[in-house]
């Protein structure tokens, strides 16, 4: 898909070697169509490598997109120029007027706080009100799942008592959702988190619909009734190097680490990672775009409600 972003954004000379096709706002410009508007509230340290794995998942399918990136504004990354976010993001009160196609809020490493114990959890509830007037469809990832559950619905997380860390297999527990339309009976997905929360209590939410779990990593992936709200627990877009890197990481740190599960060639990390989970990670979110965002968003974007 042309998937439309800043010219200068690092993610754009990485998509282009990969033979990914990033637009310019002047070619768009040419093309007689409305490009789906898609905000991404990235709230990872890693900004840089988040931005480049969420704009290859979405540059997947023949849909044009067109991406503005989100940042908090009570809290500011030590981790990325202030430069950098200047030039390429804009903050929720800059856009809080506009009408989106899609949202993807991402994770964050702050799961072992309360959720009112986060700097800018205040700001992220009002964005997830936000949400329900002027966006089709919000996508949560990892942290911003739990974080949604429990805004939305009242979900309590709970603390493992070890990190869940590597690549799970996981099953599709309603076939029939367009969200995984094409997905395989066992499928692998990523996961590097501290936090969950009980399938049964979402289960016993009428308006959730539990759409695939996993034995070892518990919920992956639930939905809202009217499909404007979407939870997936793990991280299909993770990079091949991802994990190695969080674990050599910790390591060299000195801080208590497994190896991931199922991810080094014979568990073991002197061996490269084992790709198992790309084909998945482009079908989920081409199925998101495609059936929970363009064929349920009107034309006129200022229509949604």
């Amino acid at each position: 898909m042309p998937i439309k972003i800043p010219e200068h954004l690092p993610a754009n000379s990485i998509l282009k070697g990969e033979n990914i096709f990033c637009m310019t706002e002047r070619r768009a410009l040419t093309q007689d169509i409305r490009p789906l508007k898609i905000a991404i509230l990235n709230i990872m340290p890693t900004k840089i490598v988040t931005e480049t794995q969420l704009a290859r998942v979405l540059g997947n399918t023949p849909l044009q997109v067109e991406i503005d990136f989100v940042h908090t504004a009570s809290y500011r990354s030590k981790n990325i120029s202030e430069s950098h976010i200047n030039e390429f993001y804009t903050d929720f009160e800059s856009i809080k007027h506009n009408k989106y196609d899609g949202l993807i809020i991402t994770g964050a490493p702050v799961e072992l706080l309360e959720f009112d114990d986060v700097d800018y959890w205040d700001e992220l509830k009002e964005i997830m009100e936000w949400s329900k007037t002027n966006v089709t469809s919000t996508l949560h990832i990892c942290w911003a799942a739990m974080a949604g559950l429990y805004y939305h619905y009242g979900i309590q997380k709970h603390s493992y008592d070890s990190k869940l860390f590597g690549v799970f297999k996981h099953k599709v527990n309603r076939k029939r959702t367009m969200l995984v339309r094409g997905f395989d009976d066992e499928f692998y997905v990523p996961h590097s988190r501290h936090s969950y929360v009980k399938l049964e209590d979402v289960e016993a939410v009428p308006d959730l619909k539990v759409i695939a779990t996993s034995k070892e990593a518990g919920l992956y992936i639930a939905a809202s009734a009217d499909k404007k709200q979407i939870f997936v627990t793990g991280h299909s877009e993770y990079d091949s190097d991802t994990l190695a890197k969080e674990y050599f990481r910790d390591l060299d740190a000195g801080l208590p680490i497994d190896i991931p599960c199922n991810y080094f060639l014979d568990d073991n990390p002197e061996n490269p990672p084992v790709v198992s989970w790309r084909a998945h990670a482009n079908l989920l979110f081409s199925n998101w775009l495609n059936y929970y965002v363009y064929q349920t968003t009107p034309y006129d974007i200022s229509k949604i409600k």
